[in-house]
């Protein structure tokens, strides 16, 4: 058995081979955005046009070919509601070959700091509030995404083998809703705070009197920007080691309702904001509880607001380029 012994985290090394999975997303992106600012000097990555992460052949190749000391696990087949409740196989197949290619690629090139990212949809849908890392499996999920979250809890569980097996001091975080530069604002695939954005933004552009939200507004969510996540992975890989997934998030929410009334307010729309009761609310809240982050010394510090500014900037500034 591999047993941990004696592993302290510590500042790493900005002139080894660092490889972010997924850079081009919004998380990757972030993430290699952080690492540049922070002083590495020797990143890697590469576009799902030039590797496929599904494919097992290619993935040994690339890490036989790259042996990266540190791996920043942040690919995905990710989705809003819509997408994860129309197409769960390719959600659940698509992320877990993923997983099992790059984490067991990286055991194979004894990668040093792995940091497995996951997502807040791992807990139960009634879970209590704020939510605790220990309230993992210990209920049932939330029906639209449960497919995406089996997916995500598999890779918990294969970094805590991979520790007890291999003695490998691999690491996994659980973000909350992330939002900033190089979101998905597709009509389809978006997440609510991106959707938002993008309804009010267009209701302003054509002078709508009234914009018509699905629910009550009651729910209340956790929205962190995408620049204090990469900050918190890389706080994390230098200051924390152990086998308990740990919550990534600002420990504060705002009702759907308030949300809308900010993003409204950043896109200088005037006119109504109606909600349609007839539609579901969904859980009537989300919040993490970051305690075990913030005891390390890390804490969120970006304003919502001005987050969702910057955030609506980007979205003018590249709509052109967006997908639809």
């Amino acid at each position: 058995m591999g047993d941990i012994v004696d592993f302290v985290p510590t500042k790493l090394d900005r002139s080894s081979a660092f490889y972010v999975a997924g850079h081009r997303g919004l998380v990757g992106s972030a993430i290699w955005r952080n690492l540049e600012e922070a002083g590495f000097k020797n990143l890697v990555g590469r576009s799902s046009m030039e590797l496929d992460l599904k494919s097992r052949e290619a993935v040994f190749a690339f890490f036989a070919e790259t042996k990266p000391r540190y791996v920043v696990l942040a690919a995905a087949k990710v989705g809003g509601i819509l997408a994860n409740n129309s197409y769960p196989v390719d959600f659940l197949s698509d992320n877990l070959r993923i997983q099992v290619n790059v984490l067991d690629a990286a055991r194979e090139f004894q990668v040093e700091r792995l940091l497995f990212l996951g997502s807040s949809c791992i807990y139960p849908k009634f879970a209590a509030q704020p939510i605790r890392e220990d309230s993992l499996l210990t209920g049932h999920l939330e029906p639209t995404n449960d497919a995406y979250a089996v997916a995500k809890i598999a890779g918990i569980m294969h970094v805590q083998a991979v520790r007890r097996q291999y003695g490998l001091p691999w690491i996994s975080a659980m973000p909350t809703n992330l939002y900033g530069p190089g979101d998905n604002f597709s009509a389809e695939g978006s997440h609510v705070l991106p959707a938002l954005i993008r309804r009010y933004d267009e209701a302003a552009k054509s002078g709508a009197t009234s914009v018509t939200n699905w629910g009550t507004g009651s729910p209340r969510r956790e929205f962190l920007h995408v620049d204090d996540m990469a900050a918190a992975c890389l706080h994390l890989l230098e200051h924390y080691d152990g086998p308990s997934q740990v919550n990534v998030g600002t420990g504060q929410d705002v009702t759907i309702k308030e949300l809308a009334s900010i993003v409204a307010a950043a896109v200088n729309y005037q006119g109504a904001i109606e909600w349609d009761s007839s539609k579901p609310d969904g859980t009537p809240r989300k919040l993490l509880d970051v305690s075990a982050l913030s005891e390390s010394g890390w804490n969120a510090s970006i304003d919502l607001e001005v987050g969702i500014q910057e955030t609506v900037r980007w979205y003018r500034d590249n709509i052109a380029s967006l997908r639809s």
